[in-house]
């Protein structure tokens, strides 16, 4: 397990750095291609779907289920996913829209003034838009550093869906920042930081939990992350996915990222 903890920081950290992938195309693409977002954030939710309910929740149960046997196994299994999914929830409940970095926006938005002229309120609440952008992103530098812990294979699949995740999410971040400050450079400062938030969560989730690592926790822990992962995919991918699709792109986009998941799961039996 020790040697896969650098792994497991490098792709939380790679997956982090392209929130910055996203606020350059805010300011170097004028127009958003619409499509490819689409089936982009689809394929992402179809990656991050499938992994969760075939490989994460069933990692977890093996392990619980070993270690405090079959039933209690199986109810800790289902408690812990629900708790994952309750912890984003009320993440989500207690930030408001506004500030929220996950709400999409697209880059014509940069262009637009009635929009600009809302975002410049952000000026009068930066402090809070950087706390919500870092709590947002907590736990999914959390999951994606579990999971290549624990499975460096099922890691570099979450680090890539979350990276995708996180470019239109960069974008979201730039977009409000840059009006509210009319700094490019503090807009994309802004973007990078709230991806560095990922693997500060990976590293402090690995601090605190480190001297208790058993059977026990990885299982808890693997089914939390698994409701993280749904809740994101369900309330946040996929509602994005659809805004911006193109007939039923978003759907092909989620059935190509669970057959590519499910190929690559397969290829290494």
């Amino acid at each position: 397990m020790e040697n896969n903890v650098l792994l497991a920081f490098l792709l939380t950290l790679l997956a982090g750095l392209s929130t910055g992938i996203g606020s350059a195309l805010a300011f170097f693409t004028r127009r958003s291609n619409v499509g490819l977002l689409s089936a982009a954030l689809g394929f992402s939710a179809g990656v991050m779907i499938y992994v969760s309910f075939n490989e994460i929740l069933s990692k977890a149960r093996q392990a619980l289920t070993g270690a405090i046997g079959d039933v209690n196994g199986a109810w800790a299994t289902a408690i812990a996913f629900f708790s994952g999914i309750l912890f984003i929830t009320l993440i989500d409940r207690f930030i408001p829209s506004f500030e929220n970095p996950h709400e999409p926006h697209p880059i014509e938005d940069m262009d637009d003034a009635r929009r600009s002229a809302d975002f410049k309120s952000l000026h009068r609440m930066g402090i809070l838009s950087a706390v919500a952008i870092a709590i947002h992103n907590f736990p999914e530098g959390l999951a994606t550093f579990t999971a290549a812990l624990k499975d460096p294979g099922l890691g570099i699949a979450i680090a890539i869906a979350i990276a995708i995740h996180n470019i239109p999410e960069g974008i979201a971040v730039a977009v409000p920042i840059y009006y509210a400050t009319e700094n490019r450079g503090k807009a994309f400062t802004f973007s990078f930081l709230s991806g560095m938030s990922e693997p500060l969560g990976a590293l402090i989730g690995y601090l605190v939990l480190r001297p208790f690592f058993n059977d026990i926790v990885f299982g808890v822990l693997f089914a939390f992350v698994a409701g993280i992962m749904v809740f994101i995919s369900l309330d946040e991918l996929l509602p994005a996915a659809r805004r911006y699709a193109e007939g039923h792109t978003a759907v092909y986009g989620l059935i190509s990222g669970m057959a590519v998941m499910a190929v690559s799961l397969l290829l290494f039996l």
